[in-house]
Order: structure tokens, then C-alpha cells, then sequence
């Protein structure tokens, strides 16, 4: 996977010669929107490269390090506010914000970009957000007050995209001269973004790997990718590890909760790399009320991706609105916090706060499969007397999607991936369909399923996924997540009370909703032992549900 296997739509080569230009002037290889704002920087817009000299690690002393970066200022003393910009996941580094870095320029601020240690022409090794990043960033900061006369220090800004987004928010967290953070694509727990339900995501950090092939990995950091690739569980050393990376740890929150720290979020319902969720608890655990949370259609980094190489773009329009309240007192924001896309009308809803975002939720119970059926049914009243044996370790058609990251660039075009559910196979799948719907459902939050499952081993894992189902027999799919038990005991019951991934979703009249649940899927590890087998059931006194939230 190359640099843009995370990025599948950067164009490397056309912001690289954005650069170029911004040098020399010549914009004959350049896209009519990047040549016209080539120009306008050249006349307006000083910019120089920049070697920023930061601590080396304690396991290297005396090594020097410098991180490579840019700057893009408009001309004139100040003071300007100014924007510090963490590079994302890539080779590239710094260059992926140049587009963006001119324009904030050209809007009268002071733009840094700079390229994370470990990676592309920055020196160190990759440290994924851990103390040295944090403490590059104050170096950044530094260099920025010592060496641009012009900044203005009381109006400092950390705004950056995936890799960028988790290094601006510990940042913050550690350094008080911080006032605003634009978090796009990002993460709260990293712990729970690589282990969910007990369950390891190996295809995100294999992504991860694949995308810093040619980065220079820590030994630590190789470690933690290999333990949450290769071992049957996460041991604490691990969570220890992503613990201190996660800006929702409980160290990290408290500090980001202050009143005068304003925070911007955004990320995609379908997120593969850093799920919603974890996202979505950070943002709920910081009570300042600077703070809003902009959710769309796609996958990580998809939604902002034309805004980063230089196109118009609604998350990045909202995120300079953003800078220019906090750091310029100009523009108005509206007072809502939460912004959705919802799938797959594309309708923009606002509210003040989550909690209005969301649904009502709905109890649909479990049954088993009517006489002569294979599918059980999602009805309003509970059946407690039924089973489903599944055998386990065989993928069925349900899958969380095609590809990590790519399936999200086609929901984004209105071309979601179809699910053929009569393929699903039925004795390596359980299926629970409702009857077709008499009024759009308008899925707006966080599902919870609870089941009880027999595992005939000491091991078991499944996936939960939940399917808009088309009066042709195609789905698409709304949410999902994964469960795993380690240490059962077999054949004694196993109660499975999980959320599934939040969900902005319009299921129409005439669809269904379909529940499926497999034991296998590339995304996730897989416990199952050879030949085992899965019992699910509905006992007496608590019945199988999934809790539906509908606005």
C-alpha cells in the first residue's frame, strides 16, 4: 500500500508542483483552481522552507533531529494569528497542506505545516502521537515565537487531518499557548480504535503499516502494531501504550476540558480506521461549550480530502469558520455543536448538542425462523424459545466493507457497496429480518445489541451487521461491530451487550431492516477455533434485542 492507500485520492504530484509554484511562479502543470491560487499567494504570500531543530529519543542521545516543514504568511508585521498543521499518515508530509496552508495565508494567518518525526524528510522515527510528538509540537511553537516576528502569540491554532488531528489534540492537551484545534478524521481512544469488544482491528493497523512502508518505525512502535496483529489478546502493556496516545484517556480529557480551548471535530459515519464511536465519546466528554462535531458520508480522511488539495469543501470551510471566531472575532457560528450528513439523502441536520441529535430508541426482539424459514424475525415482542447453531470461521457476503478506506470514496459519490443478502449463507450466517417499513426510519445515534451465544470452545468471535435491505433483496449497509470471548467455558451461555458504531441513516418506506451476524470478517481478528461451532439463543427473563435509535 502506497502513501495514498490511506489517502486514495491525494494527488501527490499536483501538490508537490503546487509547491514548486509558490517558488518559482510556474503554473503551466497546474489545475486552473491551484494555478489561481498559486498566483495570488506568489503577490500576497511569503513562503520558506523550515527545519525545526526538536529533542532527540532518550534511547539515541546526541542524535540531531530537525522536522521539516514550510511556512506561509501573509506579508506585513502583524500580528497574525497563527495555525500549526501536524502532517497526516504520509510520505508526503508536509506538502499535503500546502494548498490549504496558502489559503490560510491569504486569509491573514500564519500557516506552519510541518511533518511528524519518522516520517518522509523530518528526522527520528515514528512514535504514533506518543511524548516525543507532543513535545515536538511545543518545539514547533517555539520556533514559530522565536523565528516569525510576526506571529502573534496569544492566538495560537493545532489543525490537522487523521495522523495530524491525533497529534494537534494531545498537543493542546499538554501545551496551554494552544487556544483552538481543528481535529479531522481523528481519534479519541486509540486503545479502543485497535481493540473493540475484545476484538483486535488487524486490518487497520496493517493499513497503518502499509501506508508507512517507507516511514522509520520505532522499536516500540513495531512492537505494539505486531502485538495487536499477531496476539490473541491485548495485554496491558499494550493499552498502556495506546492509553497514553488517546486524548480520551482520562489524563488527556481533563485537560482538554478547558474554558478557553475551542475544539473541532470531524469524521465519517463509516470510519474503518478510527471508528466513530471513540470519536464520537470524546467529543461528549468535553463540557466547554466551544466545541462542535461535523459527521459525513465516507471513510477516514475521505470527507475532507478535495478541501486538502485545494477544492471547495464543506468540512474545511466550516473548519476555517471555526479559526476566524476563535482566533479573529469575525463571522458568527450558529450555537449548534453537532452537523450530520445523513446517509444517503445528503440532508445536513444541526443541533445543539448529541443528545438532540439522537433517536428515541426502539426495542426489536430476536426470534427464531418461522416453520419452513431460515431468517428469525426483529419483532416488538420477545420469542424465548429458540436457537440458531452456526459454524464458525467461514466469511459470508456480509462484510464490513470491500476495501479499508476505498469503499468510503464510493459512498461519498452515491454508489454504496450492495450486499446480495439471499447470498448470505445461511449456515454460516443468522439473519433476522423486520417486515418492510410503512414510513422512512430515520436511524440517529448509537444501536445496542444484547445476545446470548454458546461458543463450543473456550474462544469465540462474531460481527454484528445491520442492513437497509431494498425490495430486490440488495442492502446497504447502516452499521456494525464486532464481539469476542476469550476464556469461556464451553457450552455455558455468554451474554454479548455491545454498541454498534453510530448512525446517521434514512431507511426508506417499503425497506427493511435486516440484522446478520457471521464469525468472520477480514477487518478483525478471528478467535474461532477449527470446527467449532456458535449457539444463539433468546433465554427466559433476557431476551436477545437490539435497541434501534429513531428519531
Amino acid at each position: 500500500m502506497t502513501s495514498a492507500g490511506l489517502y486514495p485520492e491525494l494527488d501527490e504530484a499536483a501538490l508537490a508542483q503546487f509547491v514548486t509554484a509558490l517558488e518559482s511562479g510556474d503554473t503551466s502543470t497546474l489545475s486552473s483552481e491551484l494555478a489561481e491560487e498559486a498566483t495570488q499567494a506568489r503577490g500576497k504570500v511569503e513562503f520558506l522552507k523550515v527545519r525545526v531543530p526538536v529533542d532527540p529519543a532518550p534511547s539515541e542521545p546526541g542524535v540531531s533531529v530537525e522536522l521539516d516543514g514550510a511556512v506561509c504568511m501573509p506579508r506585513g508585521a502583524g500580528p497574525f494569528p497563527c495555525v500549526v498543521m501536524p502532517a497526516p499518515w504520509t510520505d508526503l508530509g508536509w506538502i499535503a497542506y500546502a494548498a490549504q496552508a496558502a489559503q490560510l495565508a491569504l486569509k491573514g494567518y500564519i500557516a506552519l505545516a510541518y511533518t511528524p518525526r519518522g516520517f518522509g524528510k523530518s528526522g527520528g522515527k515514528v512514535e504514533v502521537g506518543g511524548p516525543l510528538d507532543v513535545q515536538d509540537g511545543s518545539a514547533v511553537i517555539d520556533f514559530m515565537l522565536a523565528n516569525l516576528p510576526a506571529a502573534d502569540p496569544s492566538r495560537i491554532a493545532f489543525l490537522g487531518d487523521s495522523y495530524g488531528s491525533g497529534i494537534s489534540l494531545l498537543v493542546a492537551a499538554h501545551d496551554p499557548r494552544v487556544r483552538v484545534v481543528g481535529a479531522l478524521s481523528t481519534w479519541g481512544s486509540l486503545g479502543e480504535a485497535f481493540y473493540e469488544n475484545g476484538t483486535r482491528h488487524v486490518a487497520s493497523v496493517a493499513a497503518l503499516r502499509g501506508a508507512a512502508r517507507n516511514a522509520r518505525l520505532s522499536e516500540q512502535t513495531q512492537w505494539a502494531f505486531d502485538q495487536v496483529q499477531n496476539s490473541e489478546s491485548i495485554s496491558p502493556e499494550i493499552l498502556g501504550w495506546a492509553d497514553e496516545r488517546s486524548p480520551l484517556a482520562p489524563w488527556c480529557v481533563d485537560r482538554l476540558d478547558r474554558p478557553d480551548l475551542a475544539v473541532f471535530f470531524s469524521h465519517a459515519w463509516h470510519e474503518t480506521l478510527f471508528p466513530v464511536n471513540q470519536t464520537l465519546e470524546l467529543f461528549n466528554r468535553l463540557s466547554a461549550p466551544a466545541k462542535r462535531l461535523n459527521l459525513s458520508i465516507g471513510d477516514h480522511s475521505s470527507p475532507e480530502m478535495s478541501g486538502i488539495l485545494g477544492l471547495p469543501n464543506r468540512i474545511w470551510s466550516d473548519a476555517h469558520r471555526w479559526l476566524d471566531y476563535h482566533l479573529k472575532g469575525l463571522g458568527e457560528l450558529d450555537g449548534n455543536t453537532v452537523v450530520s450528513e445523513i446517509m444517503w439523502s445528503k440532508t445536513l441536520e444541526s443541533h445543539p448538542d448529541w443528545e438532540a441529535a439522537t433517536g428515541t430508541h426502539a426495542r426489536l426482539y430476536l426470534t427464531g425462523p418461522a416453520s419452513g424459514a431460515t431468517d428469525g424475525r426483529l419483532a416488538d415482542k420477545p420469542q424465548n424459545d429458540w436457537n440458531t447453531v452456526l459454524l464458525t470461521g467461514t466469511d459470508t457476503a456480509a462484510t464490513v466493507a470491500d476495501a479499508i478506506i476505498k469503499t468510503g470514496y464510493a459512498e461519498m459519490a452515491g454508489n454504496p457497496k450492495a450486499y446480495p443478502t439471499a447470498q448470505i449463507s445461511r449456515t454460516d450466517a443468522a439473519v433476522w429480518a423486520g417486515e418492510p417499513l410503512t414510513a422512512t426510519a430515520k436511524v440517529r445515534g448509537t444501536p445496542r445489541l444484547r445476545l446470548t451465544c454458546e461458543p463450543s470452545t473456550a474462544k469465540a468471535t462474531f460481527v454484528a451487521y445491520l442492513f437497509d435491505v431494498a425490495p430486490d433483496g440488495n442492502a446497504s449497509i447502516i452499521t456494525h461491530a464486532p464481539f469476542t470471548a476469550l476464556g469461556a467455558t464451553p457450552g455455558e451461555p455468554v451474554v454479548a451487550d455491545i454498541q454498534l458504531q453510530a448512525a446517521g441513516y434514512d431507511v426508506p418506506a417499503g425497506h427493511r431492516l435486516m440484522l446478520v451476524l457471521d464469525t468472520k470478517d477480514p477487518f478483525y481478528s478471528d478467535a474461532n477455533e477449527a470446527g467449532s461451532k456458535l449457539t444463539l439463543s433468546s433465554p427466559d427473563g433476557a431476551p436477545s434485542h437490539l435497541d434501534l435509535p429513531l428519531a
